[in-house]
């Protein structure tokens, strides 16, 4: 059996990055609400 978690930095900014919020509706309104609460990092994929 192979593990539950494979981490890969592409799917992941591909995934849950910032450009792939801000793509559907949903995900600006994710971002809306991070700015919000004042998050430093709105997606995965800007944490360089």
């Amino acid at each position: 059996m192979q593990p539950t978690y494979r981490p890969s930095k592409k799917s992941r900014a591909r995934k849950c990055g910032f450009l792939a919020r801000s793509k559907t509706p949903g995900g600006r309104k994710v971002l809306a609400a991070r700015r919000k609460v004042g998050r430093k990092r709105l997606g995965t994929a800007s944490w360089k």
